[in-house]
């Protein structure tokens, strides 16, 4: 299995008045407009996605419907587990019903998906240093279930845009 983790694109800053409940900040319009450009290089570099899983909160779920307008992957499904500070465990173990697919990918929040991708690295969630920048990408590659996965590559928003 390929796993592709995507960190959401940029996002307005947290602000109280505006979103009393944070799940419901959204990203900003420049946001959305880079990371159409980056969606689009995924897509060409990665053209077939068996299934995509976003967490619901706004920034992250936006991010995840432009990847299904931007290229030829499917619209996103919620996934709970990868809304932020969730356990690195209990997403890998949210993931069972997925394990037989080929790619397979995750739009989520920082710290949740650095430590998803440290986890899925090491077996340790803080067992390496691993950055996500907004709107960027990692390809993780699984030989069998997912656990000790190898890193293909990480790609930050500026390397997919040029």
């Amino acid at each position: 299995m390929d796993l592709y983790l995507v960190r959401h694109a940029v996002a307005h800053k947290r602000d109280p008045e505006r979103w009393p409940d944070d799940s419901e900040r959204p990203l900003t319009p420049d946001g959305e407009e880079e990371f159409r450009a980056v969606a689009r290089e995924l897509g060409r570099m990665v053209p077939e996605m068996q299934a995509v899983l976003s967490s619901p909160f706004v920034r992250a779920w936006r991010t995840a419907e432009i990847l299904a307008e931007t290229t030829a992957w499917p619209v996103p499904k919620p996934f709970p587990p990868l809304e932020p500070d969730i356990s690195p465990h209990e997403v890998v173990e949210e993931l069972a019903p997925y394990a037989k697919v080929e790619s397979l990918a995750l739009v989520g929040h920082r710290p949740c998906i650095h430590e998803l991708a440290s986890y899925l690295l090491t077996g340790d969630p803080e067992g390496v240093d691993i950055k996500i920048k907004k709107g960027g990408a990692v390809c993780i590659r699984f030989d069998g279930e997912v656990g000790a996965g190898k890193l293909r590559w990480l790609l930050i928003p500026e390397m997919l845009r040029s």
